[in-house]
């Protein structure tokens, strides 16, 4: 028995039409003989309203009921799909998190999977074809329904997939496929037939929006299939793979940014061992992510000067959770700075191709764009600069690397 996932995020099933739209499109994956495992997003807009009211509610959310007002979306997804199923003559039923059961740690809102039990929906397949299941939630070993946080569906979709052993695990959205920029602000930008689950990683973490960070790492780790395809378009889309699948490997890849990014910088750290550990253990603590680590010299001597990123939605957060270590490490202030924007150049062809770096300065500024932090890795380049030069770096450098072809 082969097993295909279909995951359909919120903009596939953003009404009653789409929801029936995608039953056909499993009606017609079905003719080949599959089982299916449907997961779904709550419809377009439901999660931001159901946040909307939780806030609304109560000054200080308690994450608990947090989870349990954000999970309802798509129950009602999963319940809707199934009725559509059911008039197409599809035997299938819509599972819960909690009923499947997908099991996971006791962090409320930003949830890890710790383990889905198969044997539920495996009997199920014994005399039906899909099994519709609700994403972005799970249940704690409290009993508790608890949310994976953001882009949770993709990595339920990818866990199933992965728990399953499934052929492939497909995510329809509303986009064709993987580009090498976002086609919306760089007009030449090309879909790619294959991507590399790590370069997919790195652009990803780096403001691609198109799969979540999380669900990547887990399908690298699995050896899950993607395929990104559109729900509204009968075209092929973008399979992210191992990178041996990849018979040419390309220097550059692709170009994400963001601007959901915000600069901090601490001044006046005193130059002595272990300060940097008390305050990243404390934004740690905070479930914050920090990227773009630059550490720098004060015109003291004896102190230094740290810089760095973090989601712009998280700043007020990271900002009190910096505060509470001033005492331990003794800084002087906090600097920062929301008029910024991430671009990041991905290839798994740069680890073995010098020059990428001079031509990506280079091709910067002729176009008079400052760098004011640069990260590097293997396989990418992150650059920190001025929002409003975003869009012009973008094309800049989408032309630099031939990607315009």
């Amino acid at each position: 028995m082969s097993i295909i996932v279909m995951k359909f995020g919120g903009t596939s099933v953003a009404d009653i039409n789409c929801i029936k739209n995608v039953a056909k499109k499993i009606r017609n994956e079905l003719r080949n003989n599959h089982k299916i495992v449907v997961v779904v997003s709550a419809m377009a807009g439901t999660t931001n309203q159901l946040i909307d009211w939780v806030k609304e509610a109560a000054a200080n959310v308690n994450k608990r009921e947090y989870d349990v007002v954000v999970s309802s979306g798509e129950q009602i997804t999963s319940g809707l799909l199934t009725l559509a199923l059911s008039d197409l003559n599809i035997y299938s039923r819509s599972w819960l998190g909690w009923q499947v059961p997908l099991l996971t740690d006791r962090i409320h809102s930003k949830a890890s999977i710790v383990k889905i039990d198969t044997k539920a929906i495996k009997n199920f397949f014994k005399t039906g074809d899909v099994a519709v299941v609700a994403g972005f939630q799970g249940v704690n070993s409290n009993g508790d329904i608890s949310t994976l946080g953001r882009g949770g569906s993709d990595t339920s979709a990818v866990a199933f997939a992965a728990a399953l052993k499934a052929k492939r695990c497909d995510i329809y959205t509303d986009v064709e496929g993987i580009y090498t920029s976002d086609p919306r602000i760089v007009s030449k930008a090309n879909k790619l037939v294959k991507v590399s689950f790590e370069e997919m990683m790195e652009m990803s973490s780096q403001g691609a929006k198109v799969l979540e960070t999380r669900s990547v790492a887990l399908a690298m780790k699995y050896g899950v299939r993607i395929q990104v395809l559109s729900s509204f378009k009968d075209t092929l889309g973008t399979f992210v793979v191992d990178e041996e699948e990849i018979m040419e490997k390309k220097v550059v890849s692709g170009i994400a940014h963001s601007l959901n990014v915000a600069k901090i910088t601490i001044v006046g750290i005193p130059d002595k061992p272990g300060q940097a550990a008390k305050l990243f253990s404390g934004l740690a603590q905070s479930s914050i992510n920090v990227d773009m680590i630059v550490q720098s010299s004060s015109p003291d001597s004896n102190s230094t000067d740290l810089t760095f990123t973090v989601p712009e939605t998280e700043l007020k957060f990271a900002i009190d959770a910096i505060n509470k270590t001033k005492f331990d490490v003794g800084f002087k202030e906090i600097l920062s700075d929301i008029d910024v924007g991430k671009i990041a150049v991905v290839g798994v062809g740069m680890n073995a191709r010098p020059g990428v770096a001079q031509k990506m300065f280079e091709s910067l500024a002729e176009k008079s764009i400052n760098l004011q932090v640069i990260s590097t890795s293997e396989i990418k380049i992150s650059i920190l600069i001025e929002a409003s030069y975003v869009e012009l770096a973008l094309r800049t450098l989408h032309s630099a690397f031939d990607l315009d072809k």
